[in-house]
């Protein structure tokens, strides 16, 4: 069950939904003109609990911020809106152990990826849906933690971007393209094929709560408001 969350000091909320014995925490970034309530997101969303991940669905952008172009296409702005979500759910007892990764759409995508290249960033893994990660610009070189680049085989024009934007990420991220996809996912399984392979890419680089954390863990700072 999803529970309904305040991010201070942003104008933001989030629905958080936390399934017996989470093995971590997703958080969603959401493309231009979508929110929290997405049916696309929510889908994955439900499809990552099943796989024992808890969700963090949020709006990056206020109601009347979400009404201006500016806003939308602002990938620093978004990027920073995450981080901070993120520090929330660090600071929160009930996920605050949990490893955490990002999964971005569209321009969510982007902002997903330029979170992730910050220094201190804690997230061990990114999935793009149909993203844009070449808006992440130069910052997708930094990026430490493994991205999953999902896009629909009919979808040529962001297929051409991701395409781009593999050749400046780290070498454990991949480009996997859903067979007969479009824009949205909108054709019968696509959509739960792109939740299959997210789950998959998620419990494959998180790490057990009850291991070692690896190499990235060492860089995390706990953040705090």
């Amino acid at each position: 069950m999803a529970i309904p969350v305040a991010i201070p000091p942003l104008p933001i909320q989030g629905d958080l939904t936390v399934p017996a014995g989470a093995l971590g925490l997703v958080i969603f970034a959401h493309g231009s003109g979508s929110s929290r309530f997405s049916l696309r997101n929510q889908f994955v969303a439900s499809q990552l609990q099943k796989d024992k991940l808890g969700t963090l669905l949020i709006d990056l952008l206020s109601g009347a911020e979400d009404e201006q172009q500016d806003y939308r296409f602002d990938i620093e702005l978004l990027a920073n809106r995450l981080l901070q979500a993120t520090a929330w759910a660090q600071a929160t007892p009930s996920v605050q152990r949990l490893p955490i990764g990002y999964f971005g759409a569209s321009t969510g995508a982007a902002a997903a990826l330029m979170a992730a290249a910050e220094p201190t960033s804690p997230a061990y893994a990114v999935v793009s849906r149909g993203g844009r990660p070449d808006l992440a610009g130069s910052t997708l070189a930094l990026v430490r933690a493994p991205a999953l680049l999902l896009v629909g085989s009919l979808d040529e024009a962001v297929l051409a971007f991701n395409g781009r934007a593999l050749r400046q990420l780290n070498r454990q991220s991949e480009l996997q393209i859903v067979d007969g996809a479009t824009h949205l996912f909108e054709e019968p399984g696509t959509l739960g094929e792109v939740a299959r392979k997210a789950g998959q890419w998620f419990l494959r680089h998180l790490p057990n709560r009850a291991g070692s954390h690896d190499e990235l863990s060492k860089n995390t700072k706990h953040w705090g408001l």
